[in-house]
């Protein structure tokens, strides 16, 4: 995965979206694999459709594409307005445990798609969207288990890990912020991954699939292991006489006030990461992005910590959910909407403002 913001700039330039709607779902489809950089806050979904719009592209041929932009922001603005950590409109049903199945965390389901997958994951850090649909699925629909704590599973392997995307659409699978669960069969799989499996626990009509008993091969359950260790750093040096620009997890923008002469400081907070813990790998792709940004500094500690001996109008930083202890001067997120208002649907929000990019 590339790390220099030039080199993502220029990927961002050159986007080639002419088959995007067409194959987007398949496992070998044309995707464009932005979203790392769009999780981490290198660049916003607002910039990615302003350079489709400078390159002339035609805006109503690549409007599937905005609209998946536009998903990515409507998480988030759910995650402003709503608790995204608890059922979000309606309980899940017949959950059985609170875990996750074993031989899922080690790629060991026996479909192909799926252990191929989940393997990535592990190596790179980066699944398919819509085989991530698949393995919600199994995991909260097959194997019945609550879909939170494998939902940090799932974040804490992802470089572009975004609790907003991804606790959503694991809701969205289960059925706990959607109408219904959703169900994805072998030959579905197989038609979108290009396998030929047959005799596997998914290999039944929907009308089946929705109502079999938990598959020996998935009734174990582990707690997952997610170790994430910080130990608070020295304090470091400040020039008080500038303002200090506090970058974090989830904003890692070298364009972000570059002229103003700041100090700048990417805070990692013990009490972020406790609750949403990420994988060595995740946190080492963090600081490869972040040396992108001139003369930035990290700092292992509370914002209270770093902040108490800074006036707040010395503070800047930019809207995020998980920000909400910060103090001093926000930076308003860079949505691709003007409208941030909260709507109970996805279509809703779409439908009523997709008129200001001119679709």
């Amino acid at each position: 995965m590339i790390t220099n913001f030039e080199e993502i700039l220029k990927k961002t330039k050159n986007l080639n979206l002419n088959n995007y709607s067409k194959t987007r779902n398949y496992l070998n489809g044309s995707v464009t694999k932005l979203s790392p950089y769009v999780s981490r806050g290198m660049i916003s979904t607002r910039f990615i459709f302003e350079q489709i719009i400078g390159a002339g592209k035609p805006i109503k041929q690549y409007e599937k594409f905005i609209q998946e932009l536009a998903w990515r922001d409507y998480w988030q603005l759910v995650w402003k307005h709503k608790d995204i950590n608890q059922d979000l409109k309606r309980q899940q049903e017949e959950v059985n445990n609170h875990y996750i199945p074993k031989n899922i965390i080690e790629a060991q389901t026996k479909i192909e798609a799926i252990d191929y997958s989940i393997k990535k994951l592990y190596d790179e850090g980066y699944v398919h969207n819509h085989v991530r649909m698949y393995i919600a699925s199994i995991v909260c629909n097959i194997a019945k288990c609550h879909w939170k704590n494998p939902a940090k599973w799932f974040y804490y392997n992802l470089i572009d890990a975004d609790w907003g995307s991804n606790a959503l659409s694991w809701q969205w699978v289960c059925g706990t912020n959607s109408s219904k669960k959703y169900y994805a069969n072998q030959a579905n799989i197989n038609h979108f991954c290009n396998t030929n499996q047959t005799n596997t626990f998914l290999d039944h009509e929907y009308s089946v699939l929705s109502n079999i008993e938990i598959p020996k091969i998935l009734s174990e359950v582990v707690d997952p292991n997610l170790d994430f260790n910080l130990q608070c750093s020295e304090p470091i040096d400040i020039d008080n006489s500038k303002p200090i620009l506090v970058y974090n997890f989830y904003n890692v923008d070298p364009m972000w006030r570059k002229d103003l002469d700041a100090n700048r400081v990417m805070l990692i907070e013990p009490s972020v990461f406790r609750e949403y813990p990420v994988s060595p790998k995740s946190l080492n792709f963090l600081k490869s992005l972040s040396k992108n940004i001139d003369g930035i500094k990290f700092y292992i500690g509370e914002f209270e910590d770093l902040s108490k001996n800074v006036s707040n109008q010395k503070i800047y930083f930019k809207e995020h959910p998980l920000n909400k202890n910060y103090h001093g001067s926000e930076d308003k997120r860079d949505w691709l909407f003007e409208n941030d208002s909260y709507y109970p649907s996805f279509f809703k929000f779409w439908n009523k403002n997709k008129k200001s990019l001119g679709l």
